[in-house]
């Protein structure tokens, strides 16, 4: 156990976040989201899972120690519903309201096609895999500097 920090985040979640450089993107993603595939294209190859978690108590605790890039436009990229792509799914209000709070400031996120989100992800650093079924509880997170 270590002081302060969430029991959430685990040693190898820990090990994943620190790896990261300014830049890096981390995909998050839920239940459904193919992960093990994915996480075999990412740069660390990592794929943590957080089974019984909901995106938005995994978000809050990984926002805690993880900053989000204040130099890019899209610093949050979320995977656009198929049939609905201006519909906001209850688990990205959600998610976003914690980001917000951890940034202190607004976040509007880009949007990306399924397809795109997936190759998106592929590039990604690594994926942290949670056990939310909430259709369209995927993000990928920019990390930023600590000034």
């Amino acid at each position: 156990m270590l002081k302060s920090i969430d029991p959430i985040l685990t040693p190898d979640l820990l090990w994943l976040l620190a790896s990261m450089g300014h830049g890096d993107d981390l995909a998050f993603v839920d239940a459904n989201h193919p992960s093990a595939r994915i996480a075999q294209s990412t740069h660390s190859q990592r794929l943590i899972q957080l089974p019984g978690m909901s995106m938005e108590t995994a978000i809050r605790a990984i926002m805690s120690v993880y900053p989000l890039d204040d130099f890019d436009p899209d610093p949050v990229r979320v995977m656009m519903p198929v049939d609905d792509p201006d519909r906001v799914p209850d688990v990205q209000r959600a998610v976003l309201a914690e980001i917000e709070r951890a940034a202190g400031r607004a976040v509007t996120p880009g949007k990306l096609s399924r397809p795109d989100f997936y190759r998106a992800a592929a590039a990604s650093f690594g994926v942290v895999q949670v056990g939310d079924s909430s259709s369209y509880g995927c993000f990928l997170i920019r990390k930023g500097v600590i000034s």
